[in-house]
Order: C-alpha cells, then sequence, then structure tokens
C-alpha cells in the first residue's frame, strides 16, 4: 500500500509555485512584445496580422477539443488565418458590419444559454461537423470584431479589452474572498456568484474611471467604449450595457469550460507555457468584442 501511494506521488510531481509563476510571467512578456507594437503601429492591420495567428491556434485547439485529431486540426486553423488575411487584404477588416455583431450577440445570448442549461453531458450529442463549424465562426467573428476595433481607435479597443480583464480579475478576488454560492458546478465548480458580482463592480468602477479621467485628461486618439456608450445613452445606459458585457465575459469563460470538461482537457493546448491555450486567455473576448461592436454601432 505505502508503495503504491508513493509510485502515484512520483507520477504526479508538483512544480514549486515560483518555477509556474516565472514561467506565466516569461510567456506574458513574450505575447506583449509582439502584441503591442502591432496595437501601437500606425496602421491597423499589423495588430490584425498578429491577432489573426493567435486566433489560428484557438481554431486548432477548438477542433482537438471537439475530437479532431492535433495534426488533422492544422486544417481549421489554416482554414481560419486564409479567411483572415483575406479580410485583411480586402479591406472588410475595416468596414463597419453592424448587422454581423448584432447577429453574433443573439447567437451568443440564445445559443449560450441553450449551451451551458444542457451541461457538459449534451455537448458531445451535438453532430461533431456543427460543433467544429459553431467554434470556427464564434473565432472568426471575433478575431474581426476585435480587428476593427483596432481600426476604430487604440483607445477604443483597450476599453473593449479592459472589460473582460478586469471582470475577470475582479471575479478572482471576490471570489477568493467571499465565494460561498457555486455558479455552475458541474461546468467549472471554482466559479461562484460572489465573483460574478466582484467582476460586475470592477467593469462599473473602470467605466467611471476611463470616462472621467482616461478619456478627458489623457491625449487619446478617440473615445473609449464607455465614453460613447455614456453620451449616446447617459450614465445609467452605460452602466447597463457594461452589466451585459461582464454577464457575457462569464458567459465566454464557462462555455469554454463546458467544452473542456466534455472532453475531458484541463486546457485547451499548451500552447502558452504557464497559461494553457489560446482559448483559456481568449474565450471571455470572444462574446463581449461583437457585442461591443454592436453597442459602439449605435453611437
Amino acid at each position: 500500500m505505502v508503495d503504491a501511494c508513493l509510485k502515484k506521488r512520483r507520477r504526479r510531481p508538483r512544480r514549486p509555485e515560483p518555477v509556474v509563476l516565472r514561467t506565466r510571467i516569461i510567456t506574458a512578456l513574450v505575447l506583449l512584445a509582439f502584441l503591442l507594437p502591432a496595437l501601437f503601429a500606425s496602421k491597423p492591420w499589423p495588430f490584425a496580422i498578429v491577432t489573426l495567428v493567435l486566433i489560428a491556434a484557438a481554431a486548432w485547439e477548438w477542433a482537438r477539443l471537439n475530437g479532431v485529431s492535433p495534426v488533422a486540426a492544422i486544417g481549421p486553423g489554416a482554414l481560419l488565418a486564409l479567411a483572415g488575411a483575406w479580410a485583411v487584404y480586402s479591406g472588410a477588416v475595416g468596414r463597419t458590419q453592424a448587422p454581423w455583431w448584432w447577429a453574433t450577440l443573439a447567437l451568443w445570448v440564445v445559443g449560450g444559454a441553450f449551451v451551458l442549461r444542457g451541461g457538459p453531458t449534451a455537448w458531445p450529442r451535438w453532430p461533431a461537423p456543427a460543433r467544429l463549424l459553431v467554434g470556427l465562426l464564434l473565432l472568426w467573428v471575433g478575431w474581426l470584431a476585435l480587428a476593427q476595433a483596432r481600426a476604430v481607435s487604440i483607445n477604443f479597443v483597450l476599453s473593449v479589452l479592459c472589460v473582460v480583464w478586469t471582470a475577470d480579475i475582479g471575479a478572482y478576488a471576490a471570489g477568493r474572498a467571499f465565494g460561498k454560492n457555486k455558479l455552475a458546478p458541474s461546468i467549472s465548480p471554482g466559479k461562484s456568484w460572489e465573483g460574478v458580482y466582484g467582476g460586475l463592480t470592477g467593469v462599473m468602477l473602470l467605466a467611471v474611471v476611463w470616462t472621467l479621467w482616461i478619456d478627458r485628461a489623457l491625449p487619446v486618439d478617440a473615445p473609449s467604449l464607455f465614453t460613447r456608450l455614456r453620451s449616446q445613452f447617459g450614465w445609467i445606459g452605460m452602466f447597463t450595457a457594461c452589466a451585459a458585457l461582464a454577464g457575457l465575459s462569464v458567459v465566454g469563460d464557462l462555455f469554454e469550460s463546458l467544452v473542456k470538461r466534455a472532453a475531458g482537457a484541463k486546457d485547451s493546448s499548451h500552447l502558452l507555457p504557464g497559461h494553457g491555450g489560446v482559448l483559456d486567455r481568449i474565450d471571455a473576448l470572444m462574446p463581449v468584442l461583437p457585442a461591443a461592436m454592436a453597442l459602439g454601432s449605435l453611437s
């Protein structure tokens, strides 16, 4: 019995926390070395190309999570990369496409609720081609929204990205401190309603700071999403829209967690050492980006 326990422990060694943290930091710095110059380039296309590489990698991960072999999964990733390259070359990235954003938002709201209600056991019952196609479509439109948000302005795309990052940080902090009531235990046992409220509070504070300080005191290139919403709908309308975006970030996170749980995977891949896969980093962004573009189109 003792020997068996020792063997079991040897099979699953735990890496020291400082090593994990160092790996995460190095990976983040490498990503920023590519993303920041592309983001602040004088033209939008470098950011579109760099992020397209990441989205193509996410498509490869999505295919693998849905039963495609690692080699065959290169096909969906390459297909998405070619579609994105065509969008950049043809100028489709810079054109307003409000119907796309509203249709994608409706798909996330209605379809997301339906999939999450079914849980991890219902997802594998969907036909494999349908699961693959849904993921590729959502990744494609999400990337298109990201690229077009950068075409609007740097300040605009940063404000949208910070909605998700702030919601994630606020949810983590509030969940660790106060989390008692589980949000979706069959999908992601670590998430709580207290975390959702913490993320929502963080986004509200972010909107106030960005509207009253960053957009007024700093030399931004164009108004942020928050200022556009406040100018169009007032403070109440802006807070309502921010609450909806924070809620959508949770839907995106839970959706990817559901797919991973159905596939029996802890991470979408190991492409980003210390972070898991690309999908693990962009899951909450996928519904928020088209929704932000849809809301931005109203102003």
